[in-house]
């Protein structure tokens, strides 16, 4: 299991086409902030459908 799985799972359950999530919102779903490990694990969730589309680090986004 990765340790981003609860994540993963958010995107699945809730089944929007498109995710905008801040870090924030992302380290309430996973508890515990993103890492640099988070750019490794990020291929997993296209298991789920999705994809990490882009990364903004000035903004704090991630859109899937």
């Amino acid at each position: 299991m990765s340790k981003y799985e609860p994540l993963w799972n958010y995107l699945k359950v809730n089944k929007k086409d498109k995710y905008i999530l801040t870090y924030d919102e992302i380290k309430n779903i996973l508890g515990f902030a993103i890492d640099h490990s988070f750019l490794t694990y990020k291929k997993e969730v296209k298991e789920y459908g999705y994809e990490v589309a882009k990364i903004s680090l000035k903004e704090k986004i991630f859109n899937f």
